[in-house]
């Protein structure tokens, strides 16, 4: 009995807005196909067994410490990038006119900085990058994720979202011409996702980033209920030739991650770890070998005006004047561009972390339960769930649900037998969706401003290659076109358009 009455405590002394919102999101995950009352009348069947027995269970062998720090644990430790460059010159100034000026230094905006520098170096012409940034070098979404490179969304949970948003959007289209267009966005996204994998190897490989990189795929446990969704998405995968999405044996699953499931598993094979800050860092490290690329960091963008020729970024320390503007901002997009509510859309996400057994749990791959994610770092866990939208000014923000950190223990004693767990850090974090949650790479003004966002959480399956094909286009260079405007436009929402119109 003490166990409940401390648990509820400690639930309710953390109880935030954002645990009602994320209510809804699980009401309607947990519950698809039903009907509102009774999607209401099973939650609430759930939510008392949570509270009445399986959450005060964990106390048993999991501890929170108090205070706990919300600090995520890739970025625990020195930041190299920490007020760049007034730290070290109280005397700096922002330049009063750049080329480029990149808002946000997370992977996108890293990224950028990077191939910049590398295309500087090969002696094309460019003139200088300002890469201005409100926190710190992967400080956003980078910083604050469960640390998986993901070959980004397999073909069939891609054609599956764009089909769904072309239902409601191209009524004058017949189903079958809907599904055709469908099928042309997952085809170019999966080609660009692919390349994007690539690249990050070889990159990490070349320029000798150490960022942890292990490359053994990613587990992801199949909804015993939705078995049928799995067959028909490998299926399309060997029908399309993007094979990276397999279906394994519960055998293979606890062999691969050890995790104990009764029904076959999604398996991304070319999925790897790693440390993500330490990866947008290395970038930026590299980057400013340059003399091309400068970097600002506590430095925030208060607005962006178009002047024709150029663009005005007012920030707190000053205007900069430049030619082209990439938008890196991800979340934080529609509070800066306010045409973009509704384009963009802020999503928390959250995760914790501790020093643990880890129970049967291995190390260096990806593993995904139906209701949350999982992963072994150094000597603990990492573990966290929700994809809950929140209000534009709130993107960015820090403050996780502690309901939901004591909802994936439970989870985590049930698929992996976890012993004993002392979670030190617990914080949360926002990605950003698209209406149709296909990102957005390529212009969003029609002139010269241009973006790398909407990632829906698949950040590292899109940036890299992202920030490649905008980078190149502004310098005109040839090369593969892994991000056709006709899909991946942010003026595919614009004037009433719809994708592929």
């Amino acid at each position: 009995m003490s166990s409940r009455v401390s648990t509820s405590l400690d639930l309710l002394r953390h109880l935030r807005v954002h645990d009602f919102r994320a209510a809804r999101t699980f009401l309607a995950s947990f519950y698809p196909g039903r009907s509102l009352p009774a999607r209401v009348f099973l939650f609430a069947q759930w939510l008392f067994g949570m509270l009445w027995k399986h959450l005060p269970e964990t106390s048993r062998w999991a501890s929170i410490e108090h205070p706990v720090s919300r600090t995520p644990i890739w970025l625990a430790g020195a930041d190299p990038f920490e007020n760049h460059p007034f730290a070290r010159d109280p005397a700096a100034k922002l330049p009063a006119e750049v080329e480029v000026a990149v808002i946000g230094a997370g992977m996108a905006g890293s990224a950028a900085a990077y191939h910049w520098s590398r295309l500087a170096a090969t002696g094309t012409p460019a003139g200088t990058m300002a890469v201005i940034e409100m926190n710190s070098v992967a400080g956003g979404a980078a910083g604050r994720n469960e640390g998986l490179v993901v070959m980004g969304r397999y073909y069939y949970y891609v054609h599956h979202t764009v089909s769904t948003y072309l239902e409601r959007t191209r009524t004058d289209l017949s189903a079958a011409a809907r599904d055709r267009l469908a099928h042309e966005f997952a085809d170019a996204y999966a080609k660009a996702a692919y390349a994007n994998a690539e690249m990050i190897a070889e990159t990490i490989e070349r320029e000798r980033i150490e960022c942890d990189y292990v490359r053994k795929g990613w587990v992801q446990a199949a909804n015993p209920d939705a078995l049928d969704r799995l067959e028909r998405s490998t299926r399309m995968a060997r029908e399309t030739g993007f094979a990276d999405w397999v279906k394994i044996s519960a055998e293979e699953s606890f062999e691969r991650a050890g995790i104990r499931v009764h029904a076959p598993s999604g398996f991304s094979i070319g999925a790897a770890s790693w440390d993500p800050a330490k990866w947008v860092r290395g970038l930026m490290t590299i980057a400013l070998r340059s003399p091309r690329v400068q970097l600002f960091t506590r430095t925030r963008v208060a607005s962006v005006q178009d002047q024709g020729e150029r663009y005005a970024i007012h920030t707190n320390r000053g205007t900069v004047l430049a030619r082209f503007v990439i938008n890196a901002a991800e979340s934080h997009t529609p509070a800066l561009f306010p045409s973009f509510h509704d384009i963009i859309q802020p999503m928390q996400t959250q995760a914790a972390w501790g020093p643990s057994d880890g129970g049967t749990m291995k190390a260096g791959v990806g593993i995904s339960g139906d209701r949350a994610f999982f992963g072994r770092h150094a000597e603990g866990v990492i573990f966290g769930s929700d994809a809950t939208r929140v209000p534009d000014h709130e993107a960015g923000r820090n403050q996780p649900s502690r309901f939901i950190t004591r909802f994936v223990l439970t989870e985590m004693k049930r698929l992996f037998g976890v012993e004993t767990i002392r979670v030190t850090n617990e914080w949360s974090g926002t990605v950003s969706y698209t209406p149709d949650e296909y990102p957005i790479v390529g212009e969003m003004d029609g002139k010269r401003m241009y973006m790398v966002g909407g990632m829906a959480g698949s950040g590292s399956g899109v940036s890299f290659n992202g920030a490649h094909h905008v980078v190149k286009t502004i310098l005109g260079l040839d090369g593969p076109d892994y991000y056709p405007a006709k899909y991946f436009s942010a003026l595919r929402f614009r004037r009433n358009a719809s994708p592929g119109s």
